[in-house]
């Protein structure tokens, strides 16, 4: 099955009545529960109330969908596909071209396409990491971490500047491994990632949460409890987490969000609220140590 040089294909077409049908099966089910947490119940509660490890973990209770928030989702998933269709062809010809000019070749080797996958995926890690990492990048990504709702409309709030990160994946082509294959791989594992955003399903099985990302690992990653912050950046698997000790496990109960939510809807202050503060914060630094921090350093850095 070959991917083409765009980021929509017959896949990602056919994505989309699959997005709508689970998303409105999801809110059904959960309408059905018999508990659902009241929005807004951990607003008050301590750091050592939303962080502390004693077992054992809280029971799952969802938080539900509210339309505005879903529909503020569907806005920024179609300012990124708008993006990325802009940027297609340049991104296909730069890898088309550094695969020209590789020095290996994994693209043609038996179980290329394994290789694609895990290499994507391994890549995806770092690129996750430094978007929480590097306050220029999670200006990008705070967008996806904006919502205090966790559900599947929570996958497709997708960023609009995710080119600034474009170069994580360039190892790729150079290594030989072909650009449609580096596109295939991509594409399935950010399906993948669409439906571990949801509080419909709770643990699966051990020997599943011990090697894939699943929706207990993600809610995790969605959390603003203090012992749930930067944890768990996988993909498809929550293996280089283990790695590289950035796992953490789902005890307390979930505060979705930032730790300082923007309480806005509006799709282009979702998106861009972050370069604004940043621009804001190199205006009024001093020094060019202090005006490179703001942008370089991690979200939240200030100097002494």
């Amino acid at each position: 099955m070959k991917k083409s040089a765009l980021p929509i294909d017959t896949l990602d077409l056919a994505a989309g009545p699959v997005f709508v049908a689970t998303m409105l099966a999801e809110a059904r089910s959960l309408k059905k529960r018999p508990e659902l947490r009241s929005f807004g119940d951990l607003d008050d509660a301590t750091a050592e109330q939303l962080s502390d490890p004693a077992l054992p973990a809280d029971p799952l209770v969802p938080v539900g969908y509210e339309r505005r928030d879903t529909t503020a989702s569907l806005l920024m998933l179609a300012g990124n596909v708008a993006v990325n269709l802009a940027l297609a062809t340049s991104v296909n010809r730069l890898h088309r071209f550094l695969y020209d000019k590789r020095i290996t070749n994994l693209g043609g080797r038996r179980g290329s396409f394994v290789i694609s996958m895990v290499a994507w995926d391994l890549l995806y890690y770092w690129n996750h990491r430094w978007m929480h990492e590097v306050r220029l990048f999670w200006a990008n990504h705070v967008s996806h971490h904006s919502s205090e709702h966790y559900n599947l409309s929570t996958a497709l709030r997708q960023p609009w500047s995710g080119y600034l990160l474009a170069w994580v994946w360039l190892p790729m082509p150079i290594l030989g491994l072909r650009p449609e294959q580096i596109a295939r791989a991509g594409q399935l594992n950010l399906l993948y990632q669409y439906w571990i955003h949801t509080e419909a399903i709770d643990r699966l099985s051990p020997a599943a949460e011990a090697v894939l990302n699943t929706p207990s690992h993600h809610r995790v990653h969605h959390g603003a409890n203090p012992q749930y912050l930067d944890k768990n950046y996988g993909g498809i698997l929550i293996t280089w987490d283990k790695l590289f000790g950035t796992f953490e496990p789902e005890v307390r109960k979930v505060k979705y969000g930032l730790t300082k939510n923007i309480k806005t809807f509006n799709p282009l202050r979702i998106g861009y609220h972050e370069f604004i503060d940043i621009f804001r914060d190199v205006r009024s630094a001093r020094g060019v140590k202090a005006k490179l921090g703001h942008v370089f350093r991690g979200p939240g850095w200030s100097p002494m």
